[in-house]
């Protein structure tokens, strides 16, 4: 009976390393693409070899026990159609910023995502929000501002299409709390692959660069290798641990990015970006504890 109990109270634990694995690995792909724009490659060329080195490895996943049609069909095809093209449009976006943004002022504003979860979850899953969600909800929107400035010098039109991945990601996190327990984990995984590849196939050969090197091959051909591994990561933890538990290491990619971009580019996030991301992670852990209330 000890061992059991004590095998039951690391799990958490397990599931937390998981969760900051993840989230390390993202930070990789994140600041590899980064690297890779900053070098001319297009968001359509980064964004395909994403997907499509992420829709082989879930093919291979899939197809273990033999391959049939019925071990890739689903009952809500549309639902996680959906739910891919709001990843893939805000894979290709994100990728795109990053050409003129620091990864520490992408980071800080898709991490508003949650907050706007909780804003749409009114409207999509009819949920009642109370006056101190409503506060982090406001807090959130406040903490973008402050990251974005948009009357500042420091203001790009970039900013936007991150605030609307913002908005994309928290749909997305709607639909796959929805799609949970329904539509197999590997099976939406396929098609997120499937979508991305297939829409973004034309764009990426009109606007493909030959790598310069061996290492850059590398480096664009892991972006669908790390990406896939994170999320299988992700998936993993909450086998170990609830939301409610892991959902405060999310936050560690901040810390990751802020470290890779300056020890790869150098950047240093300035004190807007700093207190606007603490903004924004208060506002995400103040709608986190309520949620555990």
């Amino acid at each position: 009976m000890a061992v059991t109990a004590q095998t039951n109270i690391d799990l958490p634990r397990y599931g937390i390393l998981l969760m900051l694995g993840a989230w390390f690995l993202f930070a990789i792909v994140d600041t590899s693409a980064k690297w890779l724009a900053v070098a001319g490659v297009s968001a359509f060329q980064l964004a395909f070899m994403r997907y499509a080195s992420h829709l082989v490895i879930s093919i291979g996943i899939i197809g273990r026990g033999g391959f049939s049609v019925e071990r890739f069909q689903t009952d809500h095809a549309w639902q996680v159609l959906s739910r891919a093209c709001l990843l893939v449009s805000a894979t290709l976006l994100n990728f795109y910023a990053l050409r003129f943004l620091p990864l520490t002022v992408v980071s800080a504003i898709m991490f508003s995502s949650p907050v706007v979860v909780c804003f749409l979850s009114i409207f999509v899953l009819k949920e009642k929000v109370g006056p101190w969600r409503w506060g982090a909800i406001l807090l959130g929107f406040v903490g973008v501002l402050i990251v974005v400035r948009p009357f500042g010098e420091v203001f790009h039109p970039s900013m936007l299409l991150i605030v609307y991945n913002a908005t994309a990601l928290a749909l997305y996190s709607i639909m796959t709390r929805k799609l949970s327990g329904i539509v197999a984990v590997d099976t939406m995984q396929f098609y997120m692959g499937l979508v991305g590849t297939t829409v973004l196939a034309p764009f990426a050969i009109w606007a493909w660069l030959p790598m310069a090197s061996p290492f850059a091959w590398i480096v664009l051909f892991s972006l669908g290798v790390l990406g896939w591994a994170g999320h299988q990561l992700l998936t993993n933890a909450h086998r170990f641990g609830t939301a409610n538990q892991l959902m405060p290491f999310t936050y560690s990619f901040l810390i990751y990015v802020a470290i890779l971009g300056f020890i790869i580019f150098g950047t240093v996030p300035d004190g807007g970006t700093l207190l606007g991301a603490l903004v924004i992670m208060g506002a995400g852990l103040i709608i986190w504890k309520r949620e555990q209330v």
